[in-house]
């Protein structure tokens, strides 16, 4: 293809690239995953692109490329979890399971990287948040897509069905299978809190303080009665906050000014980047800790103890 037909496809593509890659994430749960299939995406496109006959728009062209590139990926990976998705709540009073770092756990992905545009951001956020992702690992692929494709995209119907070679009625069948499945994970829309909301600002500060100073009584007054904790790589998980604050005393919150939070946020949610300080006074990333609201209680910690993810986030991996 002549360089003119190259800088004119990336002129006509680049605009979708970040939705792109929301779609991706949405089907794999993985943000390095879904880079990989979003230039696996972009290739195949540019490699059919003289072949594009517009017969359909551009963007729905490239999405069907993303759908179906993201559905064969999925036939050779696993499903992406957390823990509280594998077994019962732990006792915070007995030993730690291991880390299972052969686990492909599910990732968050950071804001920035959902849309330039902050009022698109604004809008996906019910549909990129942390429990609907995670649930939508569950659904077996082409139902996810189903489900992605008309509820979050806004297909219609005999698109869906023409985009995965069934009917009509049979995409309309998965996708009411996908929704009975799905629908306790959605978030009600009084649960979606923006992240630079004053109020919610004032509690990740309290949040932040009580970390750092290993004030225990502090953070236990921030959580509400059922709240839960998890932490991939560790398949444990614990529920309650008696059970909560057991486990971070225990185990976490035993220092003052042995942590640093950060503020950030991921999948339209609150979070914080962790730094843990070392014995050279140094602060190193830790994990990113996404924390689901209710009210202005914390229902769910989710901290991914992954220190790879402060370069996705844009993050230092060190604080002085």
């Amino acid at each position: 293809m002549p360089a003119t037909e190259q800088a004119e496809f990336t002129r006509l593509t680049g605009p979708y690239r970040s939705e792109l890659f929301a779609h991706c994430y949405r089907m794999l749960g993985s943000v390095h995953d879904a880079e990989d299939q979003l230039q696996e995406t972009m290739l195949r496109a540019w490699r059919s692109y003289d072949q594009f006959e517009g017969r359909s728009s551009l963007r729905t062209w490239l999405y069907r490329i993303a759908t179906n590139t993201c559905l064969r990926a999925i036939e050779t990976r696993q499903r992406r979890p957390l823990p509280s998705g594998l077994g019962q709540p732990g006792d915070p009073s007995g030993p730690l399971d291991p880390p299972l770092r052969e686990v492909p756990w599910l990732e968050p992905i950071p804001d920035s990287l959902i849309s330039t545009d902050p009022a698109a951001v604004v809008a996906s956020r019910t549909n990129i948040r942390l429990a609907l992702i995670a649930a939508l690992q569950y659904l077996p692929p082409r139902q996810r897509a189903v489900l992605i494709l008309r509820d979050v995209l806004g297909w219609r119907a005999a698109e869906v069905a023409d985009l995965l070679g069934t009917t009509t009625i049979a995409a309309n069948s998965a996708l009411q299978r996908a929704r009975a499945q799905i629908e306790q994970a959605a978030p009600s829309e009084d649960e979606v809190r923006e992240p630079a909301d004053p109020e919610v600002v004032a509690l990740l500060d309290r949040y932040a303080s009580a970390f750092e100073k290993a004030d225990v009584a502090a953070l236990a007054g921030l959580l509400r009665d059922d709240a839960v904790i998890e932490m991939p790589p560790n398949p444990g998980w614990f529920s309650g906050r008696e059970n909560v604050e057991t486990f971070l005393r225990t185990y976490v919150l035993r220092e003052p000014g042995h942590l640093r939070l950060v503020r950030t946020a991921a999948n339209g949610q609150p979070a914080l980047a962790e730094y843990v300080r070392g014995d050279d006074g140094v602060y190193r990333a830790f994990g990113i800790h996404v924390l689901t609201i209710a009210g202005l209680e914390i229902t769910r910690i989710s901290a991914f103890l992954d220190p790879g993810l402060f370069v996705v986030f844009g993050l230092p991996v060190r604080l002085e």
